[in-house]
């Protein structure tokens, strides 16, 4: 019975995959500062939807998105900079925040759950890396001898699960260092910590678009 995948075309993208997920990166950073600031129900709920933006670009994949990124690539520049946009702008916020005597509420996990899912499907979505991978990365390790659905279901659950828990790793890192501080002046310093980490994805994001 012939195997889903080529077995040495799989050896590679599992090679280059492991690389390419541990690698800092916009949702890397992301999660690191969703922890950080928002603590570990919300890095769970942002890390969700993150994995939903890595759905849609690996659906996109299968529907010819390599084609259209050649055809069009202004409007994947756009994407990146609304995306790099509204990331700089959770930054700012939270630079915002740190200033506030009462920095500790206003990053508080119970006001986060729900816009730490939108935050992390507009973070990904917006993602030069993530267009990167799906349209230059992945297409040299599918077979067109071999059917194309199968492959790409394998290699998008080996992509998207090893973000996923890559993502969750950063996050949780930045949750428990977050919980470490007790101090206000700790808290204020480290919410600044966190914006300036969100501004430096807003500019990866950029700089990749």
């Amino acid at each position: 019975m012939q195997l889903p995948v080529d077995p040495a075309r799989f050896a590679a993208y599992l090679s280059i995959t492991a690389v390419m997920v541990v690698t800092p990166g916009p949702a890397n950073l992301f999660a690191v500062a969703t922890g950080a600031r928002r603590g570990p129900a919300a890095v769970v709920s942002g890390v969700a939807g993150m994995t939903v933006g890595n759905l849609l670009w690996y659906a996109a994949a299968g529907l010819g998105l390599g084609a259209l990124a050649m055809a069009v690539p202004l409007v994947f520049r756009v994407l990146a900079y609304l995306g790099a946009a509204y990331v700089a702008w959770l930054g700012l916020r939270a630079l915002a925040a740190a200033r506030r005597p009462d920095v500790a509420a206003a990053a508080a996990p119970a006001v986060a759950g729900r816009s730490a899912f939108r935050d992390g499907v507009i973070v990904q979505v917006s993602n030069p890396k993530a267009l990167l991978y799906t349209t230059v990365v992945l297409p040299p390790f599918l077979d067109p001898g071999r059917p194309i659905p199968p492959q790409l279901l394998l290699f998008a659950a080996i992509g998207v699960g090893g973000d996923a828990v890559t993502q969750l790793g950063y996050g949780f890192g930045g949750a428990a260092i977050a919980r470490r501080m007790e101090e206000p002046s700790f808290r204020r310093g480290f919410a600044a910590f966190t914006g300036l980490l969100l501004i430096a994805a807003a500019g990866l994001i950029a700089l990749r678009g």
